[in-house]
């Protein structure tokens, strides 16, 4: 009997010894850090520079291996350029949570000598929540549109280069010199819930852009600025964009691509739920008129509302920005490209433009339930070097031959 009391009890006490060994193999139990940017020296006044701070508590968080958030809490923090490098982390999840607003100087040429002003680089399992990025871009606006010749470029407001398990939820990206948010050779990418805002004549100002990187998510975000929406460019794959407000804006635009004769191409983009206002484009295709190896294709535009667009969908493979303008017929390859529930006004009379090479016609060219109308007469569409099919398409675009499409 005092062997069998004796068993009982030490069995028990044998399993939760070996529990505890198996939970501590596996990481478990782990603790987290909290780091507050002020606690480094940083100030909530909006004049001392508080770029030291900020790095010092990058530098805690990254060499910890263990769960860290870094803390910016109300009041606006004066920055300057901020390179946080990951390639030395312990690769424990960071998140940075922003209750107020991080500023650049008012200066535009202190940041603008580099190329972004916030830069993430080679880092894995980052989070950014909620707060306001506030470049002060607008002297810079003013001098690139008095003219420009002795502007400079700008910097981009947020890069995530070379990085991996990126989340960015609710923020808020104002007055950028530049791009707003830029994701580069970058996997696994999660951007829900954002809002951007820039004037209409603010010059290159893209909100969102995305270039050689894979599996891509935006969702739930509403972007206003004076370029692009979101831009989509070459060597990006598995694109997923959901439920966007767009406008002003240039739209958003797969490209442009074919800048250079040898570039990879772009596959696997959907773009689903978004209301265009008042935008020069609604979905866009744009490619150089030069020899390429580059493509677009598997592209899927649906349920889209545009409301006074001047090109609501448009494909331009003679697409150009420097002057002169190359002559050559684009050699990029635009396939499979469907269009889907597509409603609303044209601010222009041609609300269908397909404008495609003639040494690469665009082919694989799907339209299901377009119905775009131009304010006060009938709406027209133009193509030229198309193959394709229609369905219940307003305008009549004869380039697509007419057929029940079943899906």
């Amino acid at each position: 009997m005092v062997y069998n009391n004796t068993l009982c009890i030490v069995l028990p006490l044998a399993l939760i010894f070996l529990d505890f060994i198996l939970l501590s193999s596996l990481g478990h139990p782990t603790s987290s850090t909290t780091l507050n940017v002020i606690s480094y020296g940083a100030k909530p006044d909006g004049s001392t520079d508080s770029t030291k701070a900020f790095l010092a508590a990058w530098d805690v968080a990254c060499a910890s291996a263990n769960p860290t958030t870094i803390i910016v809490p109300k009041g606006r923090f004066l920055v300057g350029t901020l390179v946080f490098q990951g390639n030395e982390c312990k690769q424990a999840p960071i998140s940075v949570r922003i209750a107020g607003s991080i500023v650049a100087p008012g200066d535009f040429r202190v940041i603008s000598s580099s190329e972004h002003w916030i830069s993430f680089a080679d880092v894995t399992d980052v989070s950014i929540y909620g707060g306001i990025l506030d470049a002060q871009g607008t002297s810079l606006w003013k001098c690139k549109n008095n003219g420009g010749h002795n502007c400079p470029i700008g910097a981009k407001s947020l890069l995530f280069s070379g990085s991996n398990n990126i989340y960015i939820n609710g923020l808020t990206s104002i007055n950028s010199q530049r791009f707003h948010i830029v994701i580069d050779k970058s996997n696994n990418i999660n951007i829900d819930g954002v809002k951007v805002s820039a004037d209409a004549n603010s010059p290159n100002t893209d909100g969102i852009h995305v270039e050689s990187s894979h599996f891509v998510h935006i969702t739930n975000s509403r972007i206003a600025t004076g370029d692009d929406c979101i831009s989509i460019g070459p060597g990006s794959t598995s694109v997923f964009i959901q439920n966007i407000q767009c406008g002003p804006g240039h739209g958003i635009s797969i490209g442009s691509l074919g800048r250079v004769e040898e570039e990879q191409g772009v596959d696997n983009v959907t773009v689903s739920n978004v209301d265009f206002t008042g935008t020069q484009n609604g979905v866009r295709i744009k490619t150089w008129g030069k020899d390429s190896t580059s493509f677009a294709r598997n592209i899927i535009f649906q349920h889209i509302n545009m409301k006074m667009v001047k090109n609501p969908i448009i494909i331009d493979q003679h697409y150009c920005l420097d002057k002169p303008c190359p002559t050559q017929e684009s050699g990029v390859k635009v396939s499979n490209v469907r269009y889907e529930d597509i409603h609303g006004t044209s601010n222009t009379e041609v609300a269908v433009l397909l404008d495609c090479s003639k040494e690469e016609p665009c082919t694989g060219i799907v339209m299901d339930d377009v119905n775009l109308v131009s304010v006060n007469r009938p709406a027209q569409s133009s193509c030229d070097n198309v193959n394709g099919l229609a369905n219940d398409v307003v305008p009549y675009t004869p380039c697509l031959r007419t057929e029940i499409i079943t899906i």
